[in-house]
């Protein structure tokens, strides 16, 4: 930066240039030139909340009498504009910074305050005004509560319900459909296409239900404990008015934590979230997976289903075409379970009445919850448009000798497995197996080896 590009902006430790039109001020800048780490910042969702947390404390402050009313619309207005997008330019920092988010919460007072002075015309202090009754040690924790919450709310939670109901409406075009079952990737007992299905829809279900089942802990929030749960600074009352405001801003309720001093200490319900996606995302590579050998093939593989055909596979096979989207959606899970491990360690950094790894945990958990929701939308037009190969199915499973498995209550274990055997060894079906064997006439074998009834 030249003298002639930049101004000069002072704090407590003396004056920094700072880039002439920007929006923050000093003590952005020195983490700005501190933390040249990974190039990584702060996701949209943590900054739309940061916002709105913001805007809720100058509301909370100016009820209290801590801010006058015009300070703290002035304040409110401009936090707003953070939650809208407006000025993310303005929040240039590293992920990878102060294990509090002091200098990210700090970017957003400095913001905050200049374009309040702007608009109102009045000075408008970062620390006096803008962090009035606020630390960042409560506001970065609440700030992850906040952005997980409405992330889940407006983003994974609907998108895995139309997920699991896409699989659900899928699932009653293939009832019609039998097919070899596999465990340990065997032939097994047969089940149809439309049970098959259900259990994918199930897991996603249950995902649901977990996540739901986490959102009350999500909604507590450690606003009000300022720096070390006690709530120095802050006037009595403040949690609760802090959360009727947010809860009206948002559309969600919110609610004080039931112990600021653990809800600074400890990131446990972060820990707890991440987990929940963790087994969201086994579900949804499970999920992927069972569509990748499905569609394997079509020749050598199983062949069972055509995935839609979205781009060619090969820069040097023509022809062939990949199974894209489950591929994508796998790598993600992946990514997901690795985000997992970072939260969990980061979560056990909360030495004495501060965790100091907030930051990391804000952007894996955030990051964890966007993939999985995009990786759910990714997956309905695949469910919804893949084709059955039915001839292939079928094929399969008349030489599976492990239908033998039915005749176990009429003919024994033993005598079923020397059927299986020369069924297998022969190439043959167990129907004509066993019309030789079994000592069955033909019309109670065909009962008994109804592919369709052993399905349940």
């Amino acid at each position: 930066m030249t003298q002639q590009a930049t101004r000069i902006e002072k704090d407590s430790m003396g004056d920094v240039a700072v880039p002439r039109d920007a929006l923050w001020g000093a003590q952005t800048q020195r983490a700005l030139d501190n933390f040249a780490i990974s190039g990584h910042r702060f996701p949209r969702a943590f900054l739309r909340a940061l916002g709105l947390v913001k805007a809720a404390a100058a509301e909370a402050n100016r009820e209290h009498g801590v801010l006058e009313a015009a300070t703290a619309e002035a304040v409110a207005a401009a936090a707003q504009r953070v939650a809208d997008g407006a000025v993310d330019d303005a929040f240039p920092l590293d992920v990878f910074q102060t294990g509090s988010g002091t200098s990210t919460n700090m970017n957003a007072n400095e913001v905050i305050a200049r374009i309040a002075s702007r608009n109102s015309g009045a000075t408008i202090h970062p620390n006096d005004h803008v962090n009035a009754s606020q630390s960042s040690n409560d506001v970065i924790p609440t700030t992850i509560h906040v952005a997980a919450t409405l992330a889940l709310e407006e983003d994974l939670l609907p998108a895995l319900d139309g997920l699991a109901a896409g699989i659900r409406e899928r699932a009653t075009t293939l009832a019609g459909f039998v097919k070899t079952g596999r465990t340990h990737l065997m032939d097994a007992m047969p089940v149809r296409l439309d049970q098959e299905a259900g259990a994918w829809a199930t897991q996603m279900e249950l995902a649901a239900e977990r996540l739901r089942a986490s959102l009350p802990r999500l909604r507590e929030l450690a606003q009000g404990g300022t720096a070390v749960g006690t709530g120095v600074n802050a006037p009595d009352g403040f949690a609760q008015t802090f959360c009727r405001v947010l809860s009206a801003r948002t559309g969600w309720t919110f609610q004080p934590a039931r112990d600021p001093l653990c809800a600074l200490a400890s990131q446990d319900t972060a820990v707890e979230v991440s987990g929940q996606l963790k087994a969201l995302a086994t579900a949804q590579m499970k999920l992927a997976n069972d569509l990748r050998w499905m569609n394997s093939g079509p020749l050598a593989g199983l062949g069972e289903i055509s995935l839609p055909a979205l781009q060619p596979g090969s820069s040097i096979m023509p022809g062939k075409v990949n199974p894209v989207i489950p591929e994508a959606v796998a790598m993600a899970a992946a990514q997901v379970m690795g985000n997992d491990v970072t939260v969990g360690i980061a979560g056990q950094s909360g030495n004495f009445q501060l965790n100091v790894m907030l930051p990391v945990i804000a952007h894996n958990l955030l990051e964890s919850i966007r993939l999985m929701a995009t990786s759910c939308r990714a997956l309905v037009p695949v469910i919804r448009d893949f084709e059955v190969r039915a001839e292939t199915l079928t094929r399969a499973l008349e030489r599976n000798p492990i239908l033998v498995t039915a005749l176990n209550r009429e003919i024994g274990y033993d005598r079923g497995a020397a059927i299986a055997k020369r069924a297998y060894a022969e190439g043959r079906s167990v129907m004509e197996v066993a019309l030789e064997d079994s000592g069955l006439d033909e019309a109670r074998l065909r009962e008994l080896l109804d592919p369709r009834r052993l399905t349940g």
